[in-house]
């Protein structure tokens, strides 16, 4: 029996994905990591060998080119992410192929690295290193003052998965009130204590505004000039959905201004960020390269959901985590 084929893009897919694969059918690993220049002209030259499905971990876009170089013979595509803003949706629908990602399993490691920058960002970190690093740590009760968390306002826009384990955490730091915003209500909210409010009141409200949601047409530069002076002066923003959420030249302005208080960002726009790009020089924009769900058990258990959402579909079985709309 001739054992199906699976293209898998980059080379750092975990072993415990891999080896569940072999079991039942033969893998390729492209050899390049997805930063490499090779990466990408690599994957379109593998991807038309008559490959029967695609992991696709990497963040270059799957778009309806690289499908058509695929041919008629791939039936199905796992991400290894809970987002698929890199895939285009609508070439993979119309084609009728099976597609699947990563969901849930990443909730609390994102959910910790969002409560790490919302302290890093609120209690000044990146300053405090720097007076460190320049031999200019001074003393003083007027020195370095930052944000409380306890007593305040959280603004979540968007209350999935990551959100609500957000909520979860920040009880234990008697927050006052947690305020959500979204396009339906959540059966979550009430046991969590978070109010539904719309997106203009939670950005005038809200000490802390966090950014939980996905990138969509509805979501892109949701964070602009107009939002960012309806916050408060004294607010901290917090993006851990996807980079394109927020205007990068407007959050420059808002921080170096001091129209907002600090930024904690663990995703942007574009992705890497040169080291000359302007945030980086603001001592209120603590940014680190989307590591929200880097942790060994995170990313072995999102191998292990794509590996198994390829062998499903291949089986006829439906998939783990299927995505079945745009």
């Amino acid at each position: 029996m001739t054992l199906k084929k699976v293209l898998i893009v980059n080379k750092t897919f975990p072993a415990i994905g891999l080896e569940i694969l072999k079991r039942k059918t033969e893998p390729f690993v492209v050899p390049f990591f997805e930063h490499e220049p090779e990466s990408l002209p690599e994957i379109k030259k593998t991807i038309n060998k008559g490959y029967d499905a695609v992991i696709w971990n990497t963040k270059h876009r799957l778009t309806g080119d690289i499908l058509d170089l695929a041919g008629p013979q791939i039936k199905a595509i796992s991400t290894m992410s809970s987002g698929t803003d890199h895939i285009d949706l609508d070439e993979v629908f119309k084609r009728g192929l099976l597609i699947g990602n990563t969901p849930h399993v990443l909730d609390n490691a994102v959910a910790d690295i969002t409560v790490g920058l919302i302290i890093a960002a609120a209690r000044r970190f990146k300053e405090g290193i720097a007076e460190i690093m320049n031999n200019e740590w001074k003393y003083g009760v007027q020195w370095m003052l930052g944000q409380d968390i306890a007593g305040s306002t959280v603004g979540m826009v968007g209350l999935g998965g990551v959100g609500q384990a957000v909520v979860r955490r920040l009880k234990g730091f008697d927050v006052a009130r947690f305020l959500f915003s979204g396009r339906s209500d959540k059966s979550e909210a009430k046991t969590l204590g978070a109010e539904r409010v719309p997106l203009e009141q939670l950005l005038r409200e809200s000490d802390y505004v966090l950014l939980c949601c996905p990138l969509t047409s509805e979501t892109k530069h949701l964070i602009n000039a107009d939002t960012l002076k309806i916050m408060k002066k004294s607010a901290v923003l917090i993006n851990i959905g996807r980079g394109g959420i927020v205007d990068n030249d407007a959050l420059y302005d808002a921080l170096k201004q001091g129209q907002i208080f600090s930024a904690g960002l663990d995703v942007v726009d574009p992705e890497p960020i040169s080291k000359d790009h302007p945030l980086l020089s603001l001592p209120n924009c603590f940014i680190i390269p989307h590591m929200g769900s880097a942790t060994i058990e995170t990313r072995n258990a999102m191998a292990t959901i794509s590996a198994n959402n390829i062998l499903n579909a291949l089986e006829g079985k439906p998939m783990v985590y299927p995505v079945t709309s745009l």
